[in-house]
C-alpha cells in the first residue's frame, strides 16, 4: 500500500495504491468524511512486469496528468496511464461510483467490498515504458516530481533524474550524493533551491544537502528503518521511526550556526582538468564564461564565471566516476547565440573509466548564475566490464586493474557529412603503454573501443588529434607523447574507415583495430610530456608545441606529405624545423598553446605564464605573469576579437584551484 498525491483532486480525497496477487495493481480513490467511514472509489488496474517480488514500492501522479509512475521492488520505473482520456475517466468513476456503498455508523464497522466487485470491468493496463532494474535489485525507495523533471531514489545509493519524451521514460543522469550512503530514501526540493538527500548512512539517519556537499542532520537511530517520517522547520526537526514495534521519536531544536562560509569550493580535492564550453550573453550581466573542470575528488563540474562578479557558481557536478577525473574533451557543434551552448563532453580518469555526456547551457535570468545547463548522460565505457560480469572472478587474475586515461581527444572531421554513419571518434592516452581510440554513436548511446596500439611500451601522457585537409581530401592524424619524452604521429585514416565499416555491418559490436606503427617519432625531451598542442600554419604546415617534466619546451614545424595515391603508406610527415628553449621554466611545463605561428604561451608548476616570441634564433620570452594557483595541472586558452579588430587572449589555468587571466 502506498498514498500518491493526484493533482485535481479535492482536498479530503488522496489515491491509495494498493498491489496485490499476480502482480495487478489498484487505483483507489479515498475520500475523508467526517464522521463517516471514508469513501472508496475504484479508478484503475494495472499490471506489473513479472518478477519474483512482484509489488510496487512507490509512485507518483505526473503534473500534466494522464500518467502515473511508480518503482517496483525489483527496482524497475513503471509509466501507466491513467484517466487519459474523458471517455476511460467517466467509465471508472461510473462503474466505481455505481459499485460504491458508504459504510454508516450503523453497519458494525465491517466494510462493504462491492467497490471491488466490478474490478474486472476496467481494463487491466500494461505499462506504456518500462526502465527494467534501474535501481538494481533492492527496489524504488520514492518517486518525486520537481521543475518538469522526474526523480527517483533507491537502495543503490544513487538517485536518478529523468524526463518524458512523448510516453517514454528517458533517463538522464545518474546521481551518487555521498560515500557510503547506499540506502536513499527519498528527495526534498527547499524554497532555496537545495536538494536534500534523506536516507540511511550505516546505522544513522543523515540528510545530506547537495548544494554544500555535507550532512546536515544525522541521527543516530540504529539504521535501515522502513517506518519513518521526518519533518524540519528552520526552529526545530523531528524524526520519528518504529524499532522493535515501538515508536521512537527523536526531536531538536535548531542551533544557531556559527560557520561562515566565505568563499566556497569547487572540489573537495585538487583539480586535475579544464576546458572552456564557451560564453552565454544574457541581457543585463557580462559575458559569463562556462567551464568544465575535473577532479581528483572523482566528479566533474559545470560551472559559470562572470568577469564582471568575479564568482564562480556551479551549475551541475557529475559523479559518475568511481576513481579521479584527469581529462576532458568537448565535441561539436558548440552553437553560440540565442540557443545557447550545446556539445558533448567526454571525461575519463582512474579505472580505465569513460563517460560521455550531452550539455546544453542556455540564459535563464532567474537563476543565480543567469545561465541554466542541463546534462543527457549518453554512454560509458570500462575496459574491465566484461570482468564485472564475469562469474567466479575472485578465482582469476585481473588485467591491468590500475589503468587510468592520461588524456583526450576528439578526432575532428568524423561526423555524418564525412562518415556513412553519425559515429564520432576520441583518441585516449592510457597509462598501460596504449593508445586507444573509441567510437560513440550518441543515438544508440554505445561508446565502442575500435582501435589500439601499445607502441610507446610505457605510460602514455598526452594526445592530440588533427586534421589535414587538401584538394583531394583529408587525413586524420594523431600525435602522441610518452614518458620517455617521444612524440609519436600516426595516420588513423585508415582505421577509423575500418572501423566505421565494422560497426556499421556488426551493429556496434567489434574487436579492436590495430592502429599499426606511427609514421614519425620525435625525441623532444628527455622525460616525460607533460603538456602538447598543435596549431595549423596558413601555409599548410603543423606546428606542434610541447612541454616536459624537465622545464624545457620543443617546437617543431611539420610538413605532411601525400604520395602513392590514396595508399595509406603514400603519407609521410617531415620535420621542417626545431626548436628547443631547455630549462624554459623551473618546474614541470604542464600547459602550453600556440596562439599565432610565431607566438606561444607556457605555463608551469613554478606558478609563471611566459609568453614566447618564434623566431629563426629560437624561442625569445616576450614576458611573463605569475599566477596564483600552485601545482597547475592543465591549462586551456582562447580568444576574443575586440571591437577594433585586435585579438585579445584569455586562459583558464586549474590546479590547486581556478584562475582566468
Amino acid at each position: 500500500l502506498s498514498w500518491a498525491p493526484c493533482p485535481g483532486l479535492p482536498p479530503a480525497t488522496t489515491a491509495l495504491l494498493a498491489s496485490g496477487p499476480d502482480g495487478e495493481m489498484l487505483w483507489l480513490d479515498v475520500t475523508h468524511r467526517p464522521g463517516q467511514a471514508p469513501s472508496v472509489l475504484l479508478m484503475g488496474r494495472y499490471l506489473l512486469p513479472p518478477c519474483k517480488q512482484r509489488w510496487h514500492t512507490c509512485a507518483a501522479f505526473l503534473p500534466q496528468g494522464g500518467l502515473l509512475v511508480c518503482g517496483d521492488r525489483r527496482g524497475s520505473l513503471l509509466l501507466f496511464p491513467c484517466s487519459s482520456s474523458p471517455g476511460w475517466a467517466t467509465e471508472s468513476t461510473g462503474i466505481a461510483g455505481g459499485g460504491t456503498h458508504p459504510v454508516g455508523e450503523d453497519s458494525g464497522g465491517e466494510s462493504d467490498p462491492s467497490c471491488l466487485s466490478h474490478k474486472g470491468a476496467l481494463p487491466l493496463e500494461a505499462p506504456l515504458s518500462v526502465l527494467f532494474g534501474l535501481h538494481g535489485k533492492t527496489g524504488v525507495t520514492s518517486v518525486t516530481c520537481h521543475g518538469g523533471y522526474i526523480y527517483s531514489t533507491g537502495r543503490d545509493g544513487c538517485y536518478r533524474q529523468l524526463r518524458l519524451q512523448g510516453q517514454q521514460l528517458e533517463v538522464l543522469r545518474k546521481h551518487r550524493p555521498c560515500k557510503g550512503l547506499q540506502w536513499i530514501e527519498e528527495l526534498r526540493f527547499t524554497p532555496d533551491g537545495d536538494l536534500l538527500v534523506l536516507g540511511f548512512h550505516a546505522d544513522n539517519f543523515v540528510v545530506w544537502s547537495s548544494r554544500t556537499g555535507e550532512n546536515l542532520h544525522c541521527v543516530p537511530c540504529g539504521g535501515g528503518h522502513r517506518s519513518w517520517s521526518y519533518c524540519s522547520s528552520p526552529s526545530a526537526e523531528a524524526f520519528a521511526f518504529v524499532k522493535c514495534g515501538d515508536v521512537m521519536l527523536y526531536h531538536c531544536e535548531a542551533a544557531p550556526c556559527e560557520q561562515q562560509v566565505l568563499l566556497a569550493s569547487l572540489h573537495g580535492r585538487a583539480m586535475a582538468c579544464v576546458r572552456r564550453l564557451g560564453a552565454v550573453e544574457v541581457p543585463g550581466h557580462a559575458a559569463l564564461n562556462v567551464f568544465i573542470t575535473g577532479s581528483e575528488d572523482t566528479t566533474a563540474c559545470i560551472l559559470a564565471l562572470s568577469e564582471h562578479s568575479r564568482a564562480a557558481v556551479p551549475l551541475a557536478r557529475l559523479s559518475d566516476h568511481i576513481s579521479s577525473v584527469r581529462a576532458l574533451a568537448l565535441a561539436g557543434p558548440v552553437r553560440p547565440g540565442n540557443e545557447g551552448l550545446s556539445a558533448l563532453l567526454f571525461s575519463a580518469g582512474g579505472r580505465a573509466q569513460i563517460e560521455c555526456y550531452r550539455l546544453l547551457c542556455s540564459r535563464d535570468p532567474a537563476s543565480e548564475s543567469a545561465v541554466a545547463c542541463q546534462v543527457v548522460h549518453v554512454a560509458s565505457h570500462r575496459l574491465d566490464e566484461h570482468w564485472e560480469r564475469k562469474k567466479n572472478r575472485h578465482k582469476l587474475v585481473k588485467m591491468d586493474p590500475e589503468t587510468r586515461y592520461m588524456s583526450l581527444s576528439v578526432v575532428p572531421g568524423t561526423s555524418s557529412e564525412q562518415l556513412p554513419t553519425p559515429w564520432k571518434f576520441l583518441a585516449a592516452a592510457c597509462s598501460d603503454g596504449s593508445v586507444r581510440v573509441f567510437g560513440l554513436l550518441e543515438a544508440a548511446r554505445k561508446l565502442v573501443l575500435v582501435a589500439e596500439s601499445f607502441h610507446h611500451q610505457r605510460c602514455v601522457l598526452k594526445v592530440e588529434a588533427f586534421l589535414h585537409t587538401w584538394a583531394g581530401g583529408e587525413r586524420h592524424l594523431l600525435c602522441s607523447a610518452a614518458t620517455d619524452g617521444s612524440v609519436a604521429f600516426w595516420d588513423i585514416t585508415s582505421p577509423i574507415a575500418d572501423a566505421t565499416d565494422a560497426l556499421h555491418r556488426a551493429e556496434g559490436e567489434m574487436q579492436p583495430l590495430a592502429l599499426g606503427a606511427p609514421l614519425l617519432t620525435v625525441m623532444a625531451h628527455s622525460c616525460g610530456v607533460n603538456s602538447l598542442h598543435i596549431r595549423e600554419t596558413p601555409e599548410g604546415q603543423y606546428l606542434v608545441a610541447s612541454g616536459s617534466d624537465d622545464g624545457s619546451i620543443h617546437v617543431c614545424l611539420l610538413e605532411v606529405a601525400l604520395g602513392g595515391g590514396e595508399a595509406v603508406a603514400g603519407t609521410c610527415l617531415r620535420v621542417l624545423e626545431r626548436v628547443a628553449r631547455p630549462c624554459a621554466h623551473a618546474a614541470h611545463v604542464t600547459g602550453i598553446r600556440v596562439l599565432q605561428p610565431d607566438l606561444l604561451l607556457s605555463a608551469s608548476v613554478d606558478q609563471r605564464l611566459t609568453l614566447w616570441r618564434r623566431g629563426p634564433g629560437g624561442l625569445d620570452a616576450l614576458s611573463t605573469t605569475f599566477f596564483h594557483v600552485p601545482d597547475l595541472a592543465e591549462l586551456d586558452c582562447w580568444e576574443v576579437a575586440e571591437a577594433g579588430g585586435e585579438l585579445r587572449y584569455y586562459c583558464v589555468l586549474c590546479g590547486q584551484g581556478l584562475e582566468m587571466l
